[in-house]
């Protein structure tokens, strides 16, 4: 198979990351609060895993699968396209759920795409090839709306900047469309069968997700695939207090974390950032990710993970409340580089919560249902994202500070759960160094981080 559409698909992937920050930046411009701001974020974490589903479901007809990426693409442009002559928060809410539904539904037609006619043995090679394709792509996005502020102004004034990059995402996604209705693979010699679906079912759920053989960036993925395989007759009951003590810590920290990053943009803004020292901030916590998923790997073959998990979570608690009293510091530069450098404090405690985090569920799940309980996990991620995303904006009309310590307890909160779990620390049930060296976290390199997107 060619693959040349990776290509223009990772051009479109610039669009997904420039839009991930620009249009919560685009509604703080037009003065929301932070209930709306977060209700942003949680349709934008809630709309993807039903679309998933749809989206999933149709691309068993080879058929479709074009048609549903480039309809992706094109909705994509649209939105993006439209958002700028909007001057309704909500009419801004109801088309970036739009695009996050088309964003997050397209992911198990990709997987489908990259490996429907490739060996099993190759699977894992060619899902982290379309990982890293849309990972920079991602990354692409945050550094154009980095450096956007100062190019743009000169190019079409300050008045039209930010709808000038709302135009210039649509067209790289409009680009993106072109280029891959050329390069697309067409349905001749693809697999059809519901026994190959299955089959790439199993291989996605049981996965460990490490940094080649990783899924698409978005948790809707991995929560279709699931759905293919997982049995819920099996899995009631299967769940046992240590497994089951880890989901609800997961729950709480998931929560905690939707409820910091929803109501951010516009306490930065509110700071006195501007968008383009916004959109620094953010890659700056995206790349400190990136730098550490393989070491946090190695990280977890060395040491225990029940006193990395908790300590990493701790870090992330206390570091949420602390953001607010960072931005005020001397002058706005001294601000930006504590806030900067806490962002990156946080970026690199996800790395470990990420890697480590997999590892334990895989490691406590039934062997049989392993995929399942991985399914189980990624939905309370997304359920949790939703919560979260409307309880720090709820939050966040009391106060930042407030916002930020309900969402630094939440995952106190977590990290205690998880040192309760004693059996982590020891014995046969203890994440062994293969399992921790295989697993790099949910990622897609740069583009992966718990940050304003759907994850």
């Amino acid at each position: 198979m060619t693959d040349r559409w990776l290509y223009p698909w990772a051009l479109g992937s610039v669009s997904f990351g420039g839009a991930s920050l620009l249009v919560p930046l685009y509604v703080v411009q037009l003065g929301a609060s932070p209930v709306q701001l977060g209700l942003l974020a949680s349709t934008a974490a809630l709309v993807g895993a039903p679309g998933a589903v749809l989206f999933g479901r149709l691309a068993n007809g080879v058929g479709h699968r074009r048609s549903l990426v480039l309809a992706t693409l094109a909705v994509v442009a649209l939105a993006l396209a439209a958002v700028p002559l909007l001057t309704g928060v909500t009419a801004v809410v109801v088309a970036n759920a739009a695009l996050w539904l088309v964003v997050g539904s397209v992911a198990p037609v990709l997987t489908m795409l990259v490996v429907d006619d490739a060996p099993e043995s190759a699977w894992g090679e060619r899902i982290g090839l379309l990982n890293k394709y849309q990972g920079y792509g991602w990354a692409g996005g945050l550094v154009l709306g980095t450096v956007w502020p100062l190019v743009g102004v000169r190019l079409v004034g300050a008045d039209a900047a930010t709808r000038a990059l709302f135009w210039l995402l649509a067209a790289c996604a409009l680009v993106s469309a072109v280029g891959a209705a050329r390069t697309l693979p067409r349905p001749e010699g693809h697999v059809t069968s519901e026994r190959k679906v299955r089959r790439i079912a199993r291989f996605v759920t049981n996965s460990r997700r490490n940094v080649r053989g990783a899924t698409f960036a978005f948790a809707p993925n991995r929560l279709y695939w699931t759905t293919r395989t997982v049995d819920p007759r099996a899995l009631a009951g299967r769940i046992d207090p240590a497994l089951g003590t880890y989901l609800a810590a997961a729950a709480l920290f998931f929560t905690g974390f939707a409820a910091f990053w929803a109501p951010l943009p516009l306490f930065l803004t509110d700071a006195g950032f501007g968008s383009g020292q916004v959109f620094a901030l953010y890659l700056v916590s995206s790349l400190a990710s990136a730098v550490l998923y393989e070491g946090a790997g190695r990280l977890a073959a060395r040491y225990d993970v029940r006193l990395l998990q908790s300590g990493a979570l701790a870090v992330r608690g206390l570091f949420f409340p602390a953001v607010a009293a960072l931005a005020g510091l001397g002058a706005l530069a001294v601000g930006f580089v504590a806030v900067g450098t806490a962002l990156a404090v946080l970026g690199l405690t996800w790395a470990v919560i990420a890697v480590v985090g997999t590892a334990i569920v895989t490691r406590l799940a039934p062997p049989d249902l392993r995929g399942d309980v991985l399914g189980v996990h990624t939905a309370l991620g997304a359920v949790a994202g939703g919560v979260g995303g409307v309880l720090g904006g709820w939050a966040a009309t009391t106060g930042y500070t407030v916002a930020f310590a309900v969402a630094g307890g939440l995952v106190l909160l977590g990290g205690g759960l998880v040192l309760s779990l004693g059996m982590l620390s020891g014995g046969e049930r203890a994440v062994g160094p293969s399992d921790a060296a295989g697993d790099a976290g949910s990622a897609a390199g740069l583009g992966d981080s718990d940050g304003p997107r759907p994850d």
